[in-house]
């Protein structure tokens, strides 16, 4: 299973990311700004899906249409 960014970058466990747009988090007043770095990723089942932590939110699942490789 192929797992790719928004410009179709191909993505691994470990990888460190960064936004490529600003996002709202559901069920919480935060919201995530553009060029955040989301350090040490986690593929899901889903090629649509990564599980990954910030320092305002632990467990946070994240499209891969929102995101590019750093």
């Amino acid at each position: 299973m192929e797992v790719r960014d928004a410009f179709g970058n191909e993505l691994e466990t470990g990888d460190t990311v960064q936004l490529t747009r600003e996002l709202k988090v559901k069920g919480t007043k935060i919201s995530l700004k553009k060029g955040t770095v989301v350090k040490n990723i986690r593929l899901t089942d889903s090629v649509n899906e990564i599980d990954c932590s910030t320092k305002q939110i632990k467990k946070l699942v994240l499209r891969t249409e929102f995101v590019k490789k750093k």
